[in-house]
């Protein structure tokens, strides 16, 4: 008796061989779109990157008028080394911070942003640091004094939704406009986050509740942060420490 054909489908290579097809295309569609995306990932970047960095000085910018404000008020891009020297042939605005603290900080790389808004001088610093779950970060802009806080802006790679997410929030970011970075003795403590802080201490800010460890991430990386530009504001004309 003669013995059926075998349907080849349903054997064990076949299947085999199926998958590893499926995974190839299905793969390489995936790659042609990430690639295709990344321009656009990498313009949206830019663009939020720079309506972080006005929104510091009081300027609001749509994605559309971003690049235009951003060129009107943004008059200088400058990277700085330790000793607070400016270093030619790095753009400040492709510096990496999440690269640059993994480095020595007397190798790292600080970029600053100047600013000019209707006669005033402002000075832009990138922050980054550690939260509950994940990195934080932002930018923090002082007013020509080198000392008081013109505006803050945060956010976050995890922090809990409701608790420490809050940090993106205007009412928060707002509690530091008008803040002093020096304390009474002339030391550079930038502004810390903790419970009951806004009572009438110009270096506190009150602290959002629930929030505590990520509250005290933002403090320590606007201090830490603020101290490694200090070189850098010592050498500007006319900087005293300043007596609150």
């Amino acid at each position: 008796m003669e013995e059926k054909g075998i349907n080849k489908t349903n054997t064990n290579s076949y299947t085999f061989i199926f998958a590893i097809v499926m995974v190839v295309i299905v793969g390489s569609v995936l790659a042609f779109a990430a690639t295709s995306l990344q321009p656009r990932q990498y313009e949206n970047m830019r663009i939020d990157k720079m309506q972080s960095i006005l929104a510091t000085v009081g300027v609001q910018a749509s994605k559309e008028e971003a690049q235009e404000l951003y060129d009107q008020y943004i008059t200088e891009e400058i990277v700085l080394d330790s000793q607070g020297e400016k270093k030619e042939g790095v753009n400040a605005f492709d510096v990496d911070l999440a690269k640059e603290l993994k480095r020595s900080p007397d190798l790292q790389n600080f970029p600053l942003y100047i600013a000019n808004v209707e006669g005033e001088q402002y000075y832009i610093v990138p922050l980054r640091g550690s939260g509950l779950w994940n990195a934080i970060f932002g930018y923090i802009s002082l007013q020509e004094d080198i000392n008081t806080v013109k505006g803050a802006t945060f956010d976050h790679l995890g922090e809990t939704p409701g608790l420490g997410a809050l940090i993106t929030e205007q009412w928060f970011r707002e509690r530091f406009a008008g803040k002093k970075i020096f304390d009474e003795t002339g030391a550079l403590v930038g502004v810390s986050v903790v419970k009951g802080g806004s009572q009438g201490d110009p270096n506190k800010v009150d602290a959002i509740s629930g929030s505590t460890i990520t509250g005290d991430g933002v403090s320590d990386m606007i201090s830490e942060r603020l101290n490694r530009y200090l070189p850098f504001f010592e050498k500007q004309e006319g900087f005293n420490v300043p007596n609150n």
